[in-house]
């Protein structure tokens, strides 16, 4: 019944039987509860005829337009004000779902860069461990021999509860999750029972939505802050301590597990770092462990302890920690290698802030390239004060920085290219195409044997977002076609 999913607002009649949840009218069926989710550009109550029409019972609203519309198409109906929304809609999914997570192994990863490989890497760790283990984030949902494309990192609460309930029904016993900041800030991931937190670290991103960075990192502390609160579980956060933000809160928060190359309860050192492997050194309470990660790049080793702090921080054992992480795998388009017998070497990679180019650049100028070509662009309708901040690192840390699109969005990419040359280092080499095809070609056109091509910022993404229309477009694939028409 409707009547237990603890809204606090009046409920107009309640009495309809709930079978399902869904926010998308087109998906709703018999029994349905259609949840009209407060929205700037679209009013999605106008969809409740639709929902009606295809078998739901009832409607959970935000304006007396919404109660009308309800009551005219026999549905029963709750009304809730809009600032409350988010609030209340958490509790009515965790209710009515039963606390999906409540006996799984849960761990919520959030920073600004690391999130996805930090989840990835846990995700095979907890497999490896003989344990049916979920991923949810950035790369889609992912369930045993199962995957799925998403739309958000961290998908609004109604859809992110019937993706936990199904993990529960087909036996996951633990979840490694991105938690993002839109997500922690719009009320989306509370209810999740969390066994564990993960802060990467924190810079530059998303300020055309959080305003600031201290609300940016407001948002992000909610997952150490606020969401235990609501869980009777035991809860422990891993803080990095090379991060300032974390160092503190690794203070704030306790007991918490502390990691980072110089500080910290979880010590390591890349001690070889390699195109597909690292090796390095752990350290925990004096305890000592060298692994090999089959993973390349420096900024993997960080992401590779962090994955062994959150290890730890579920309860596992530092031996059993350190021979798990041997049996992680690469992530898609996190330092994506395309392979050629042209001698060129050519990454494809996810960094789409100033921190995670500089980091990546950082990586690839460690394997010793003879030459660095960057191809990268930012997105339109996001933070444009990133824009000059990804040129000077692209710029300062390449022989050639090619500027072009990422998703331009609904915004003129040549504009968006003349933000982004500003930032451009004076006296360095660059070129701007708009074309990202052509701007690809014109990279690895330049590159001689023994260079590296990195292209930057769209990593796994298979497509272009151009106005309001994704187009397929996928980065490796441009690069495998620029390599095969060299002469």
């Amino acid at each position: 019944m409707l009547e237990t999913a603890s809204v606090s607002t009046p409920i107009r009649k309640a009495d309809a039987e709930i079978r399902s949840l869904t926010i998308d009218s087109r998906k709703a069926e018999s029994g349905s509860l259609f949840v009209c989710m407060p929205h700037m550009s679209t009013d999605s109550q106008q969809f409740i005829p639709d929902a009606a029409a295809r078998g739901a019972v009832a409607a959970l609203v935000y304006s007396n337009e919404g109660v009308e519309l309800s009551e005219a198409s026999g549905l029963g109906c709750a009304l809730l004000e809009p600032e409350a929304f988010n609030e209340a809609i958490w509790r009515v999914c965790r209710t009515f779902f039963d606390s999906p997570t409540r006996d799984m192994r849960v761990v919520g990863v959030t920073g600004t860069n690391g999130k996805t490989t930090t989840a990835w890497l846990l995700r095979d760790m907890l497999r490896a461990s003989g344990l049916s283990a979920a991923y949810l984030g950035t790369l889609g949902f992912q369930l045993p021999g199962e995957d799925r494309e998403l739309q958000n990192t961290t998908p609004f609460a109604v859809d992110l509860f019937n993706m936990l309930a199904e993990a529960r029904e087909k036996g996951v016993r633990a979840l490694a999750t991105e938690v993002s900041s839109h997500a922690l800030e719009e009320r989306r991931a509370d209810g999740i029972e969390f066994d564990a937190g993960i802060f990467t670290n924190l810079t530059q991103d998303h300020l055309d939505y959080h305003g600031s960075m201290e609300r940016y990192a407001d948002a992000k502390k909610r997952l150490f802050r606020d969401l235990p609160r609501q869980t009777g579980k035991q809860f422990t956060p891993a803080f990095n301590v090379d991060d300032p933000v974390g160092r503190r809160w690794a203070v704030e928060f306790q007991p918490s597990i502390s990691f980072g190359e110089s500080d910290g309860d979880l010590r390591g050192e890349a001690i070889r770092v390699g195109v597909e492997s690292i090796d390095m050194s752990l350290s925990y309470r004096g305890a000592d462990r060298r692994v090999t990660v089959p993973l390349g790049g420096r900024f993997n080793f960080s992401n590779a302890l962090a994955a062994a702090a959150g290890m730890l921080a579920l309860g596992f054992e530092f031996g059993q920690v350190a021979e798990l992480l041997p049996e992680v795998h690469p992530v898609p388009g996190r330092f994506e290698a395309v392979r050629n017998d042209r001698g060129i070497g050519v990454i494809v990679d996810y960094a789409h802030t100033p921190d995670a180019l500089e980091k990546l650049l950082d990586s690839v100028r460690a394997l010793g390239a003879k030459q660095v070509i960057t191809v990268f662009g930012c997105g339109g309708d996001r933070d444009r004060t990133k824009r000059p901040k990804m040129a000077r690192a692209a710029s300062e840390r390449s022989d050639v920085t090619v500027v072009t699109s990422d998703n331009p969005r609904t915004e003129d990419p040549e504009a968006i290219l003349s933000e982004v040359s500003a930032g451009i280092v004076a006296g360095s080499r660059s070129e701007e195409i708009v074309d990202r095809r052509e701007a690809i070609a014109r990279a690895v056109s330049l590159a001689s044997p023994g260079a590296v091509v990195v292209i930057a910022g769209k990593g796994h993404e298979n497509y272009q977002i151009i106005g309001r229309t994704k187009v397929h477009m996928d980065d490796r694939e441009l690069a495998r076609e620029a390599i095969e028409a060299l002469n």
